[in-house]
């Protein structure tokens, strides 16, 4: 029988031998991220002395629809409000990515195999060569003096005549063209065109495709990594004033607000545009499949002379601006109301994408505008838009281009299920990083994984049927090979094709889950993920941002949950080591009776068996319970309640169980109590207990019923990647071996 005093069975501190290595799993993390100062506060909070460099735009473009030409000439007002004098600017040139000279050609999937389609051999050689990238007419300054430049690769360094003084601005005029790619020529191709051999018509997707100041900012300088495709953006917010020339009969979706309604649409389509304004319920039709077949077979470019008009928008306070254009285009159109203002939501699809794009694609903008918009903030723009294309989901402020078409009219649910997520997701990334604007080159979680966090909890609240992401989605990834595994933390363009969509979008996913849902609970972290986003709404915040926000409005510890989570590729593996239960031998009942509730037999000289067991099925083991000795007090002049302490245990089943960390993520501890009477119940232990022994725990419960059974993580809430150590007793399974020579 094993003794123990009242005071020590329930006052002793549990001092567990570590013969393994300490790691510090609950140091803070200061030392990996960037120190706080007087741009970046130690709470999270941009701070009193915050800047950001800013840029506004006048564009004149043309395309040329017979060969594929888009030719432009753009202002750039540039104010330096930066505490910094520059004497040279750098000017990203994404279009170079895809001219023959680029190294980068060819680097994504670059293996040879026995067997390659040609499709595949294009993408890995460019046997089919095609012209890209920009041809640089001229860059003046403000007095139309020509300003000295340099190329380098996708950036351009603008060599200044006058050095650009903190708090001043300047203007740089640009002249250029490329010629607008075939988007099914090469891999990762966010923009170019889309030809339609069936009736001669083609879709542009623009984006990308005007020279666009770099970053400049308090935590690097000049953010002017090169473009290699993966890692996408670091922008600038300014006002756009944009004049779009294209053949008479296309039709364009376009960040920003139409400014000549009069001179593009007809008096039939402002009208409707007009309905559209009231209807809150359903899309209204402003471009019919009838209209948009008459309009594709009258082509412009079939006239001796290509008859074209100008369409000219303005936005206000963002980072990019995208446009699609095409004579294809069916267009429809609804309100949505949100807390403080009414958007336009907008789809523009060829006939290809009916008719799942017409029922679809516009409640799928709606969904996506009221979910965000409550997480975060009010959508701020006055039009939200989607355009159907091919194999993609790419965004840009106010317009997404969205992949997802039937065949021959007829989707499969799972298609139909992508493509909606596909526009929920896309929309969604106007708020991470259109206006929560990290950068995109250095770490791609940070809107990614943000904006899947979002994006999966819209499919799930709106879309129940749905497949969605959980913890346990992302169990194959995190249980892989951990010499090619990546952290989080990775460099956007220092990942592999093959698994950035587990280690950027669902890893961050679901470790926002698991803190929303299990470690700080809803109501807080929805208030302090909103925060974070409101802090930063327009600025660009960093990685240290985002941690330190969600700690100072929670008041909550979570540099443990970011060390493991975001900077290693640890994995939560807890095993159930083992459960032992005890009972406390009471001295005024009658010993029969306590026997014969156990099958460990109580021995004369106060020692017990020791005995491991697999199971419940020999009992309790039984244990007495002393009076406490005064000196056990030290200097407490009180005394313990020593007959309501046994009062309270009389009778009771006492659990003692011990669980080790396998696979070095420290977590919270579910557990389940599955009791003989059929009933269950769940205790949670805090991320806490893990302080002192990263490796192993042992926690002590009190229970009226009989435990039949103890499981860990009952509800998938952690993405334990092994669940067959979670149990106690053990929950017995076929060898690979076992399995194989029982079905032969």
């Amino acid at each position: 029988m094993r003794t123990l005093t009242c005071f020590l069975l329930f006052f002793v501190l549990h001092i567990q031998a570590q013969n393994q290595p300490w790691q510090g799993k609950f140091e803070p993390i200061d030392n990996m991220i960037a120190p706080p100062n007087t741009y970046r506060t130690a709470s999270g909070a941009p701070g009193k002395a915050y800047w950001q460099q800013r840029a506004d735009y006048r564009i004149k473009a043309t395309i040329d629809e017979k060969t594929n030409i888009l030719s432009g000439e753009e202002t750039i007002t540039y104010f330096n409000n930066s505490p910094d004098d520059l004497s040279y600017l750098w000017i990203q040139l994404e279009q170079n990515v895809n001219k023959k000279e680029n190294e980068d050609f060819g680097s994504i999937r670059n293996r040879m195999r026995d067997s390659m389609t040609t499709r595949q051999m294009q993408f890995l050689t460019r046997a089919i060569d095609f012209p890209a990238g920009y041809s640089i007419k001229s860059v003046k300054d403000n007095s139309g003096n020509n300003i000295k430049t340099m190329v380098n690769n996708t950036m351009m360094k603008v060599k200044l005549n006058t050095t650009l003084k903190s708090g001043e601005s300047t203007k740089i005029s640009i002249i250029w063209s490329y010629p607008i790619t075939d988007r099914s020529m090469y891999l990762l191709s966010r923009e170019g065109y889309e030809y339609f051999p069936e009736d001669d018509n083609t879709v542009y997707l623009i984006a990308h495709w005007f020279p666009r100041m770099a970053v400049y900012n308090d935590t690097e300088g000049w953010q002017n990594q090169q473009f290699q495709k993966l890692g996408e953006f670091a922008l600038e917010f300014g006002d756009y004033e944009v004049e779009i020339t294209v053949p008479e009969d296309h039709i364009i979706a376009s960040t920003g607000l139409l400014q000549n309604s009069e001179s593009v649409l007809s008096k039939t389509q402002r009208k409707r545009l007009e309905q559209a304004k009231k209807s809150f319920d359903k899309p209204v039709m402003i471009i019919t499949k009838e209209e948009a077949e008459a309009n594709e077979k009258q082509k412009s470019t079939k006239q001796k002379t290509t008859k074209q008009k100008t369409w000219k928008f303005q936005a206000k306070n963002v980072r990019d601006f995208a446009f699609a254009s095409s004579r294809k285009f069916l267009w429809d159109a609804q309100a949505v109301k949100l807390p403080t203002n009414s958007v336009m939501a907008m789809s523009f699809y060829p006939k290809e994408g009916l008719p799942v794009w017409k029922e679809s694609s516009t409640m799928a903008i709606m969904h996506a505008l009221e979910v965000y918009s409550e997480a975060t903030f009010d959508y701020p723009y006055p039009v939200c838009i989607s355009v159907n294309t091919s194999n993609i989901g790419m965004e840009f402020p106010m317009i997404s281009f969205n992949g997802g078409r039937p065949k021959d009219g007829k989707i499969s649910d799972r298609a139909k299920q992508g493509m909606i997520g596909t526009i929920i997701h896309e929309v969604g990334h106007n708020w991470f990083p259109m206006i929560v604007s990290s950068d995109e080159r250095k770490w791609m979680w940070m809107d990614e994984g943000l904006n899947t966090f979002l994006h999966q909890r819209t499919v799930a609240e709106r879309y129940p049927g749905f497949n969605s992401v959980t913890p346990k989605s992302i169990v194959p990834f995190m249980s892989g090979d951990k010499n090619i595994l990546r952290p989080i933390m990775t460099n956007s363009d220092n990942e592999l094709m093959s698994q950035f969509g587990a280690n950027f979008y669902k890893k961050p996913t679901v470790g926002l889950q698991m803190l929303r849902n299990s470690i700080i609970g809803k109501e807080l972290f929805d208030e302090a993920f909103k925060e974070y986003a409101n802090r930063w709404k327009y600025k660009h915040p960093n990685p240290g941002d985002l941690f330190r926000t969600l700690e100072d409005a929670t008041a909550t510890d979570l540099d443990w949950f970011y060390r493991g989570w975001f900077f290693t590729t640890d994995n939560v593996d807890m095993e159930l080591s083992h459960v032992k239960w005890f009972k406390v031998f009471e001295e005024n009942a009658n010993i029969e009776d306590q026997n014969s509730t156990s099958k460990i037999k109580i021995t004369a000289n106060g020692n017990n068996t020791e005995t491991e067991t697999n199971d419940f099925s020999n009992g309790p083991e039984v244990i007495t319970m002393t009076t406490t000795p005064d000196k056990a007090y030290g200097q407490f002049l009180s005394r313990i309640n020593e007959p309501e302490v046994r009062k309270q245990v009389s009778g009771k089943n006492i659990y003692e169980v011990t669980i080790k960390n396998l696979g070095g993520l420290v977590m919270p501890v579910s557990i389940e109590w599955i009791f003989s009477d059929g009933t269950s119940e769940i205790d949670t232990l805090p991320s806490d207990i893990w302080r002192r022994n990263e490796y192993e725990i042992q926690e002590t419960f009190i229970k009226d019923k009989e435990v039949s059974k103890v499981n860990l993580d009952p509800n998938f809430e952690f993405a334990d990647v092994n669940m067959e150590n979670n149990s106690f007793p053990k929950v017995n399974t076929e060898s690979d071996f076992d399995k194989f020579k029982n079905k032969n």
